[in-house]
Formats: C-alpha cells, structure tokens, sequence
C-alpha cells in the first residue's frame, strides 16, 4: 500500500522565461515500510523535494499524499499538527536542543503534542540505538554519530508514518557515516518504518531498496507510480 504519493509536483521560482524551476512535473509513490533513497546533485531540487514531502513548503502545483491525506489541503495550523504527528525528520546539522539532554530530545516531540510516551518501545529504540549509557548526557558531550544516532531515536520516538531523512551522514566522516546509514536501515526494518532519504552520496545510497534519481527537477529513474 502507498503511503506517500507524489503526483505532478512544481515549484517555480520567478515568472515567464526567467523562472527556476526547482521541480518540474514530479511523480512518484512510496509503499508502506519501503527505504528509498532520493538520489540527485546539489541544485537537481532533492532538497525542495524534501521540502514539499515534509510539508515545510508548499507547491507551485501538484499533491503530496501521506496516508491518504492531501497535505496541501490544510491549513498552516493544521497541517503543522499533521506534520508533527505523521513525519518524522533527521536532518544532516542533527538540530538536537542543546540545553536538553539525551532523552529529553528523543521524546520532545511526543511532548509537544501532548502525548504519553511509550516506555516498552522508546526503551527498544534505545537498546537498538546504542545510547542507554547517554540518555543524560547534552548533545554537546556526544559525538557527531552519536548525535545522529539521537536524531534518528526522536524521529521513531513518535512512531510517524514516515520518516524524511535529508543528507543523515553529510556532517559525517565516512566510517561513522555507513555505521549511522546502518542503523538508520536495521532501525527502519525492525520497527517498519517507512524511510525516504535525500543524498547526493551513492554509496549510501545503495543501502536503500530503492533509488530515485532526479536531476533538473525531473525523476530520470526509480520513480514507479
């Protein structure tokens, strides 16, 4: 079952001649508990289509479908609530709160929105992750993977319908970054995560199920609909 759907999605920057277009006529479908991998150079509209995908910004034109839902039908307050409660981010700059400690970041978004946090399954992502011995330690007594690895915890923490990962090992040296890439794929299978991932790295890349590539703001390859 689909449970991303991307159907004819622009954006446009400028007017007539002169503008950009970031993306042109994208298409594509994600299945439930699929890893995908959004291949493309810097400037190829990877990055705005993580964008529209997360509900971060909105299109010249086309749909964003997450569980069934038309994202770009809601209204800002609304669909910053869908967002918070369906997709769930790891950026490549982490974005950890540095004056909250390990645990304290992993379950600030189930905070926000007012739930009780899952103590059997935040505890399994824990042990899975690697960082029982860190819940109490602040994001600037970790290492660069370690952080990531706290990311990782606090997008699965609120158990989203998916997970929009954009350059997850870019601030990392290669080793630490295919250790993360690894975690983030045993992570995505054990608790079936559904996991589409923006990266200009290759090797990375191959870890996935499946590779879309895009360049100049067209799908050139992977993207079935």
């Amino acid at each position: 079952m689909s449970i991303l759907q991307i159907s004819n999605l622009k954006k446009y920057y400028g007017n007539g001649e002169t503008a950009v277009k970031a993306l042109d006529g994208v298409s594509f479908s994600v299945e439930e508990g699929e890893f995908v991998a959004v291949v493309g150079t810097s400037g190829s509209g990877k990055s705005t289509l993580l964008h529209m995908m997360g509900g971060l910004d909105r299109p010249t034109e086309g749909k964003v479908s997450v569980s069934g839902v038309d994202i770009f039908a809601m209204k800002d307050d609304a669909l910053t609530i869908f967002r918070r409660r369906k997709i769930g981010f790891i950026f490549q700059s982490y974005n950890l709160v540095p004056v909250l400690n390990v645990y304290e970041n992993v379950t600030l978004p189930i905070g926000l929105d007012g739930n009780q946090v899952d103590k059997a399954y935040l505890d399994d992502i824990i042990k899975t992750l690697g960082l029982e011995s860190k819940l109490y330690s602040l994001p600037n007594q970790l290492s660069g993977g370690q952080q990531q690895r706290v990311a990782i915890a606090r997008a699965l923490a609120a158990k989203p319908a998916i997970i929009l990962a954009d350059e997850p090992t870019g601030n990392l040296d290669s080793r630490t970054g295919m250790d993360v890439m690894g975690l983030l794929k045993m992570t995505g299978e054990k608790f079936r995560q559904t996991i589409v991932m923006i990266t200009h790295n290759e090797e990375m890349a191959q870890m996935a199920d499946r590779i879309i590539r895009i360049e100049d703001g067209r799908i050139v390859g992977g993207g079935n609909v």
